[in-house]
């Protein structure tokens, strides 16, 4: 396991407005960061006899399960999508809504021992890759003419 991982999600939202005096013009966007912790088997973790390690363990693991949720529910066009299934997916509903695009890195290790979770990350992402997110949209707003 690496020793260095701090076993969390980081999200980092960056919300920016702009505006032009010529045409009155005022244009919205978010940029949303996220470095998702991996999951992980508990067994190799040896959180079992550290109980906050497991607790952290099994949030990850809960966290990164309602991701899979929200994405197959996009994937197969579900009319209900549960986005309120965990904090992350709640946080990252804006992006995940068809109103963005998103772009996913898997960071695989290549040693020997642990090819059962790097199976599992490809096979995850495999699965993101199926869903449509829609187009884009741009989100300018006009200034009123008087």
């Amino acid at each position: 396991m690496n020793a260095q991982s701090s076993r969390s999600h980081s999200v980092f939202m960056l919300h920016l407005h702009g505006y032009n005096d010529d045409s009155g013009t005022t244009v919205s966007g978010a940029l949303n960061l996220c470095d998702l912790a991996g999951s992980e088997r508990l067994d190799r973790s040896g959180a079992g006899s550290d109980i906050r390690r497991l607790k952290e363990t099994q949030a990850i693991n809960k966290s990164l399960s309602c991701l899979g949720d929200v994405f197959n529910s996009l994937a197969n066009g579900s009319p209900h999508v549960p986005y309120r299934n965990s904090k992350l997916t709640y946080l990252l509903q804006d992006c995940l809504s068809g109103d963005g695009k998103a772009l996913m890195f898997v960071n695989l290790s290549p040693t020997i021992e642990s090819s059962g979770e790097s199976l599992c990350s490809l096979r995850f992402a495999q699965r993101v890759n199926q869903v449509e997110l829609g187009k884009a949209t741009k989100h300018v707003h006009y200034k009123s003419k008087k």
